[in-house]
């Protein structure tokens, strides 16, 4: 499956992005989505993941309750609303697949990943 993240900007300290993942070359709806952040001169870390159907998510407690995945396997898309963003958010962000149905936090447990896009937060 190849995924192409889009979405990321500039934005305040306290706005909303919504990042999307668009998936094709496979059924959409037999991998876990998760999205990565890697922050400048950080390591790339686990942000959220969602199972086949949607029915059960995970996130990491940085992000818990400013945070929303989702998706769409209609439309082979999985989002990402960020909501009351703060500078310390500012990094790139994966999208990444993986074709087993339980939701994993390490990075070696998905084996697609599309290439990130920047999201910027302003103090």
């Amino acid at each position: 499956v190849q995924l192409q993240a889009s979405g990321g900007g500039l934005v305040q300290a306290g706005g909303s992005l919504r990042l999307s993942c668009a998936a094709s070359g496979r059924t959409f709806s037999n991998y876990v989505m998760g999205w990565f952040r890697q922050a400048p001169g950080k390591e790339r870390e686990f942000v959220a993941a969602i199972t086949w159907r949607g029915s059960n998510t995970q996130y990491d407690d940085s992000v818990k309750g400013r945070f929303t995945i989702s998706r769409d396997n209609a439309k082979n898309t999985a989002y990402l609303q960020m909501n009351s963003l703060k500078p310390e958010d500012t990094a790139v962000y994966y999208c990444a697949a993986r074709d087993v149905n339980y939701i994993t936090a390490t990075i070696s447990g998905y084996k697609y990943w599309g290439p990130g896009t920047l999201v910027t937060v302003s103090s």
